[in-house]
């Protein structure tokens, strides 16, 4: 089940220019939407949630959230799959530090192994592993993280959606971002329009519960939700 969203982004957006303006340093985007990601969730983890091999329902405490994070190795850009752990108790600026500490030191990431050997296994041997750990939900969230988060707009420069092949309960990718007129208290002004896709397993989240967790998520990412803790 997928939803596309447009999120005006524009508060979010000017806090993260006047942090660069002040310290010279580009804040994560990413970061700030893996905090609001962590908050949405909290109010209802059962989006998050998984079934395991007897068909009981297994709720965490903990968000996890797996993205791919641009890094260089031996002189190639690739994508390298990461874990934020605890997104749902953790601030902007600490998913900030990790992101960049992870880029500027991949060997540090724990799905470092992974990215570099998973994708060479025989066929078989990764459709194996894939149905033991969906059938595990403590393995999933150990190896794969509870929420999948995925930024491709990042790499472009025009509004648009992404859908891809999502494996967690909840994915949410991250799409392009465009400035476009919108009417605030009665007038006409451009603003930033964020495109987000969300897609939910129908299996374990229905239709309501599902819409609710939308509008929180764009509720806290137009409020510029935990950038005013953001560090100077």
């Amino acid at each position: 089940m997928h939803g596309f969203l447009e999120v005006d982004a524009t508060l979010p957006r000017e806090r993260i220019r006047q942090y660069a303006a002040r310290t010279g340093e580009r804040f994560s985007f990413t970061a700030f939407i893996a905090a609001c990601l962590g908050q949405a969730v909290d109010e209802d983890r059962r989006v998050h949630a998984y079934r395991d091999w007897r068909g009981r329902l297994v709720i965490f405490d903990e968000v996890d959230a797996t993205l791919a994070i641009e890094v260089e190795i031996d002189g190639h850009k690739i994508p390298m799959m990461h874990i934020l752990r605890g997104i749902n108790r953790r601030t902007c600026f600490e998913l900030h530090q990790e992101i960049r500490a992870i880029q500027s030191s991949p060997e540090k990431s724990e799905g470092m192994g992974f990215i570099r050997y998973f994708p060479y296994l025989p066929t078989f041997l990764r459709r194996l592993v894939y149905l033991l750990v969906e059938r595990n939900p403590r393995w999933m969230k150990r190896s794969g993280g509870t929420v999948g988060l995925t930024s491709v707009g990042m790499f472009g420069t025009r509004s648009g959606w992404g859908l891809g092949m999502p494996v967690h309960s909840l994915s949410v990718m991250v799409g392009g971002i465009a400035q476009k007129p919108g009417v605030i208290d009665g007038r006409i002004e451009v603003r930033e329009y964020l495109d987000l896709t969300l897609s939910f397993d129908h299996n374990i989240v229905d239709g309501a519960p599902a819409a609710r967790f939308a509008q929180k998520l764009a509720d806290l990412i137009e409020s510029g939700w935990g950038l005013e803790q953001v560090k100077s």
